[in-house]
């Protein structure tokens, strides 16, 4: 027996999958948006105090700074989970989990920056508490009302944090400026749940897989002629809706094949040197946004054992990212980024992560605890319940009652 080898010579040749090595949560996919996005609030810090542009856009001949790479990993992850999320549920479901999960928190911060921070600011600067609260145009209850819908229509409150080295840049106030990425992100939320409903993940996978080509040859147009997209396409009023939504369909192209994806570590480097020769060289926004998915979630199932059981109960990614911003704009508006770049950073990244902790523990996850409640148990439930008590208020059949 002990000269039978336990598995097929052929078997041991093959790949284990992406979704074999991804394993449900036994991934370091929650440890990488952790990192993502202190990478954002670290390339925010050059604008917002004072410092000018970050340098990793000169690195990558303009092509993007380290928040927007950091960005596009977002995109790609989100891809990933946000199919595989619509694998396991239908339309309804899809739309109120999605919902729970962006804006509680959207709406909380929203709020503590109209009527905690912006009244405080505002005293700070010596002005009277009464003039905060104006109902016209600029000021705090238009601040929540035009953007309580994740699509931005103001900035700022009246003139705070228009002192700011980032405010002085702009001339204005602003408070938030990493929430714009939101609405992009919904939009994508919208391509899936558009899927699910006409059962596309499940029984016509390869339009996922159409949908992500589609979006890569309007990124090559756009690289070939500037502006040509939303010329011809001007329902994409914005290239952000490609820029953004090709990672995350290639994200989602993997997972709904997923069981079909090897895992491979020749793959994984590759694709790894595929996103750094294309920061250097150029091609970022085509093939970079190709290889980046399969990059990141290799990284993910790749890394030590160690580095996974960070973030795998309590997910402060989302709340370190709508929190960054305005942490940063804060901060400088107390004048740390006198003492130099370091200091300004790390107090930032404190902050933030500080914030980040009240909002998951606070809103988050008790967000997320109604994700079975009312739309939660999905059409199938309601339908049946419907049909239920259409039964019940039937008049009864006098043939029932004859018997």
């Amino acid at each position: 027996m002990s000269g039978i080898p336990a598995v097929p010579p052929s078997a041991a040749r093959e790949h284990p999958s992406i979704s074999a090595a991804l394993n449900g949560s036994d991934n370091a996919l929650n440890l990488i948006r952790l990192v993502l996005a202190s990478i954002v609030i670290v390339s925010h810090a050059f604008p917002l105090g004072g410092w000018g542009e970050d340098p990793v856009l000169r690195w990558t001949q303009g092509q993007a700074n380290a928040g927007g790479i950091a960005v596009i990993g977002f995109f790609a992850i989100s891809g990933y989970l946000i199919a595989k999320s619509g694998l396991r549920t239908d339309v309804v479901q899809f739309l109120w989990h999605r919902f729970l999960r962006i804006f509680p928190a959207f709406w909380v911060v929203l709020i503590l920056t109209a009527f905690i921070l912006g009244p405080i600011l505002w005293m700070t600067m010596g002005r009277p508490l009464a003039d905060y609260f104006t109902l016209g145009p600029g000021g705090p209850f238009a601040y929540v009302t035009e953007n309580w819908t994740l699509r931005l229509g103001t900035w700022g409150i009246h003139d705070v944090l228009a002192g700011t080295p980032y405010g002085i840049v702009v001339n204005g106030s602003v408070f938030n400026g990493s929430l714009w990425t939101l609405w992009y992100e919904w939009v994508c939320y919208l391509i899936i749940a558009a899927f699910v409903l006409f059962g596309v993940l499940r029984r016509a996978k390869w339009i996922v897989a159409l949908a992500a080509g589609f979006f890569l040859i309007l990124q090559i147009a756009e690289t070939v002629s500037p502006g040509a997209v939303t010329a011809v396409v001007p329902w994409f009023e914005s290239m952000y809706v490609v820029n953004l939504g090709l990672p995350f369909l290639v994200g989602s192209t993997i997972a709904i094949y997923s069981r079909h994806v090897p895992f491979d570590n020749w793959f994984g480097i590759g694709a790894l040197l595929m996103v750094g020769g294309t920061l250097v060289f150029g091609g970022f926004s085509t093939l970079g946004s190709l290889a980046g998915p399969y990059a990141v979630l290799w990284l993910a199932a790749r890394l030590p054992q160690s580095f996974k059981r960070v973030g795998a109960k309590n997910d402060y990614s989302y709340g370190v990212y709508i929190y960054g911003f305005v942490v940063e704009q804060v901060v400088a508006f107390i004048g740390v980024q006198r003492f130099g770049w370091l200091p300004y950073v790390v107090l930032s990244l404190v902050l933030a992560f500080a914030m980040a902790w009240l909002s998951w523990h606070l809103v988050e996850k008790r967000a997320l605890r109604l994700k079975a409640w009312g739309p939660g148990r999905g059409v199938r439930y309601w339908w049946d319940r419907a049909v239920e008590v259409k039964r019940r208020r039937r008049p009864a059949d006098p043939g029932d009652l004859a018997q």
